[in-house]
């Protein structure tokens, strides 16, 4: 037993692994960024791994404060400190989430950051691991979006369906039966009655082709992506623009329209998407505003999005209608109104076409006193889309 464990001090003695040792192994980990920080949060090592994911050399990281490697939301929302203070109250802190390297390109990244402690328990800074998940972040997200687009065409077919057996079929059963009313009876009918009747054709017919012309955008929107062009858009032109269209129609009913966007605001968005949304909120608020009354546009920056306001004077909505608002159902009934030819199936397409530029709508309204269609679109491309629905948490197995 005795000359066993004299084996076992030699053995020991021999093979104690050297600072230099265990350096060649944290250099040799090629998939892992491992660097440590000292107590003033500064970056002061960095290993290849390191270096190969985020590009920077030795001579450019060292002395840098960490939160070069994180986002610029990120930074602002105070996600390095907090990792900090973290790993100081429980010991460590991890994380899942997309890191900046030197060229400005995103990964996303399994984290890991502790307090490094020395014998005497004096705190000598801290250790950051980083595991570059980019490839299974991606994969996953395309599974994601792959389900997602299945669930949405089918919610689109059965929209379509809806519109398509109330919207169109309606108009044409009109004009089936008073083209088939003249035919039988043209010959003894008064000229007072069949201008009558010809005028009802003439206003069946137009929005029939109306609902033809929205169906045909809004399939263009969901399934000819190719089609979509982005760029920075300066907000004031197209509402320019949507006023000059309907100037003819807010005269007829004396409704004001009035343009409070400050010149310098800019989005960025598809141009002729921008000039539908515009086009069918302001119409819609046209046709629910009683004569004599007030249309405003104005828009605010909030963080890194442009929240547009359309009010109106008008008739206002009650809690209910605004909860189905933007539905099939809500299309069917808002489309059965005289005064609302064509509103149900634009507020769907609003709808669509926000969502494809990474915006998104809502509704404030009161009965008697009017509505505020607010929408948001973002002021730069995006860099990267992440929804907290949609983030993932790996485990450190990953």
């Amino acid at each position: 037993m005795k000359h066993t464990n004299n084996n076992h001090k030699k053995i020991k003695n021999k093979y104690i692994p050297t600072t230099e040792f265990y350096s060649q192994i944290i250099d040799s980990l090629q998939d892992y960024s491992i660097f440590t920080l000292d107590k003033e949060f500064n970056i002061n090592s960095w290993n290849s791994g390191a270096k190969k994911i985020f590009g920077y050399e030795m001579d450019e990281i060292i002395g840098v404060p960490f939160e070069v490697i994180f986002t610029e939301e990120d930074k602002k929302n105070g996600i390095p400190k907090n990792e900090i203070e973290t790993a100081l109250k429980e010991g460590r802190a991890a994380d899942n989430r997309w890191h900046i390297t030197k060229d400005k390109s995103l990964f996303y990244a399994y984290g890991l950051i502790f307090p490094l402690i020395s014998l005497e328990s004096e705190l000598l800074g801290y250790v950051k691991i980083l595991r570059n998940l980019t490839e299974r972040k991606q994969s996953e997200d395309a599974i994601k979006k792959y389900i997602r687009e299945l669930e949405e065409l089918n919610i689109h077919k059965e929209s379509v369906l809806a519109i398509l057996s109330h919207d169109l079929r309606s108009p044409l059963s009109t004009i089936i039966g008073t083209a088939g009313f003249l035919k039988e009876n043209f010959h003894k009918m008064k000229p007072e009655a069949v201008q009558k009747m010809l005028d009802l054709l003439y206003r069946s017919s137009t929005y029939e082709l109306d609902m033809l012309d929205y169906l045909v955008e809004w399939a263009r929107i969901k399934y000819a992506s190719d089609v979509f062009s982005p760029k920075k858009l300066k907000i004031t032109e197209y509402i320019n623009k949507v006023f000059e269209n309907l100037k003819e129609t807010a005269l007829l009913e004396t409704i004001n329209l009035h343009n409070e966007v400050e010149a310098n605001i800019f989005v960025f968005a598809d141009g002729k998407m921008l000039i539908s949304i515009f086009q069918n909120i302001v119409s819609n608020a046209i046709n629910h505003t009683e004569k004599g009354g007030t249309i405003t546009v104005s828009a605010k920056r909030m963080d890194d999005k442009i929240i547009v306001q359309i009010k109106d004077t008008g008739a206002g909505m009650s809690k209910k209608m605004i909860e189905n608002l933007f539905t099939p159902q809500m299309a069917t009934l808002l489309e059965a109104r005289k005064k609302n030819k064509g509103a149900g199936i634009g507020l769907l397409l609003v709808k669509g076409f926000l969502e494809k530029n990474g915006g998104e709508i809502w509704v404030e309204s009161v009965l008697g006193e009017g509505s505020s269609f607010y929408f948001s679109l973002p002021v730069e491309k995006p860099l990267h889309k992440i929804g907290s629905s949609e983030e993932m948490m790996f485990d450190e197995s990953a």
